[in-house]
């Protein structure tokens, strides 16, 4: 059974940092491709970045040059770094796994950012 738990949100002030962790059972991670998505209340739940299996990555434009996307493949879980915090990029924050036509997705995490 996939399970994926997010980890690391909370409150930041604009400009500040987060991580986020994503760490994944009951599933061979390394050749899973993984993203991150958020939504905002009264928004649909919008991809934020990705990275496969063989660490290609792709942003949102909005979070291009301030998110990294990264994974570690020893301790199954997949990062977010969030740097440059802005009001727009609160959310809950949700993890996925893909492969093939399996997706799987974790419960989320708050990020609030105000100050």
């Amino acid at each position: 059974q996939v399970q994926l738990v997010e980890s690391g949100g909370g409150l930041v002030q604009p400009g500040g940092s987060l991580r986020l962790s994503c760490a994944a059972s009951g599933i061979i991670f390394s050749i899973f491709n993984m993203g991150w998505y958020r939504q905002a209340p009264g928004k649909q739940r919008e991809l934020v970045a990705t990275i496969t299996s063989t660490r290609n990555t792709k942003y949102v434009d909005s979070v291009k040059d301030r998110f990294t996307i990264s994974r570690d493949n020893a301790k199954n879980t997949v990062y977010l770094q969030m740097n440059s915090l802005k009001p727009e990029d609160a959310a809950v924050y949700y993890c996925q796994s893909t492969l093939g036509s399996q997706a799987d997705w974790g419960r989320g995490t708050q990020v609030t950012v105000s100050s």
